[in-house]
């Protein structure tokens, strides 16, 4: 078959050996396939991703000089089942599936793993019970996107964003343009989004962002900022509060705070997605983001990275980082796609065929021209 792989950087297309399905494995016929910035990462720096990976216990990331098959996003027609598989998904069957393949005794990450090929080819192989039917007639092209939005929804999950609270979403390429579409999907009322590129402004409003802002002409947090507590406004309410509630006799002051406390009765603190990746990024964030933030980490930074502690901890800055997705995750953002409570198309500005994964791949290096290209193999354009 026909497929992209990648080695010391080069992409080319290649005939390699079809999957060949192994115990609870499935093939699918791919109908398309995402290009992820995790993709773009690998490309260039794979061995110092599979340094990391090794260190925190997976060391069977791909490295330079192995030939490989990326591609993690994709949706595909079941051809072929593997020994000991249930039958489920018969032939035909429109399907997505998680990018994990256990392969002998070992799970392996689709597409970043030279055991486990992914979707820029024309077949691709996935593990049975991973692997999901396609509901409701959602077409390929937006199903191959379910991938991308469980890690969106994933983050904003551990964002634990309240209805009421005030999301600022700082970078509007891919993942914060998802992140920006299950906030409004899970019912966040104010979403505050910034990005340099007006392409991918337009690309926020698009996707259900309140208020859009150019961080070159203002800070996003100046949008809303009456909402929260200042340094010195935190002060005067530590004093102030105490100073009312000892004026009561007899009235125990201290079990006053902790209710508050318990019911959530403090000054109100954002939730900010940091979906830049580049050096400074986390300590702007903490400098300027508001009092008592919740900073949670998505875009992913390949360099080395500083922070001002002390700043975080005069603010209480809590800072949390997010990976992937569950597989609960996954069903949840395939059927929120399906059941048209998210619409992912705007993400969607290309697509091409095999022999142009090479081009889309240095064109996604443009942000006013692209933010997410498809591959799909039956398809003969070479530039996105």
């Amino acid at each position: 078959m026909r497929a992209v792989t990648c080695e010391d950087g080069v992409l080319e297309v290649a005939d390699v050996p079809d999957p060949a399905p192994d115990r609870g494995h499935v093939v699918l016929e791919v109908r398309a396939c995402g290009i992820c910035g995790s993709d773009l990462h690998a490309r260039h720096h794979c061995d110092d991703l599979a340094a990391d990976a090794a260190a925190t216990g997976y060391d069977a990331f791909m490295r330079s000089d192995q030939s490989v098959v990326m591609g993690h996003e994709f949706c595909g027609e079941v051809v072929e089942h593997g020994p000991r598989t249930s039958r489920r998904l018969r032939p035909g069957t429109l399907a997505v599936s998680l990018p994990m393949v256990r392969v002998d005794g070992r799970v392996h990450t689709t597409g970043l793993s030279v055991h486990a090929p992914g979707g820029y080819a024309e077949r691709g192989l996935a593990q049975e019970a991973l692997t999901l039917p396609v509901p409701n007639g959602l077409p390929a092209r937006t199903a191959a996107l379910t991938e991308p939005m469980a890690v969106a929804l994933h983050a904003v999950r551990r964002g634990e964003v309240g209805r009421k609270q005030v999301a600022y979403v700082i970078g509007c390429g891919p993942i914060g343009l998802g992140v920006i579409a299950m906030l409004k999907a899970t019912g966040v009322g104010t979403v505050v989004a910034a990005d340099f590129s007006p392409g991918r402004r337009a690309l926020a409003t698009a996707l259900g962002a309140d208020v859009v802002v150019d961080p070159a002409e203002q800070s996003p947090y100046d949008v809303h900022r009456e909402r929260f507590v200042t340094a010195e406004g935190l002060l005067e309410l530590a004093v102030g509060t105490t100073e009312k509630l000892r004026s009561v006799p007899m009235l125990p002051w201290w079990n006053v705070f902790r209710a508050a406390d318990v019911a959530g009765l403090g000054p109100s603190a954002p939730v900010v997605f940091e979906c830049v990746g580049v050096p400074g990024m986390i300590n702007e964030v903490i400098t300027s983001a508001p009092i008592w933030s919740r900073v949670v980490v998505v875009g992913v930074c390949m360099g080395n990275d500083e922070i001002r502690p002390s700043i975080g901890i005069n603010k209480e800055i809590d800072l949390r980082f997010v990976l992937g997705y569950t597989p609960a995750e996954f069903r949840e953002a395939l059927h929120l796609l399906a059941d048209g409570k998210v619409d992912p198309t705007p993400l969607v500005t290309g697509t091409v065929g095999l022999d142009g994964v090479a081009a889309a791949f240095d064109a996604l290096g443009d942000p006013e021209r692209h933010a997410k290209i498809l591959v799909d193999p039956q398809y003969e354009e070479v530039e996105p």
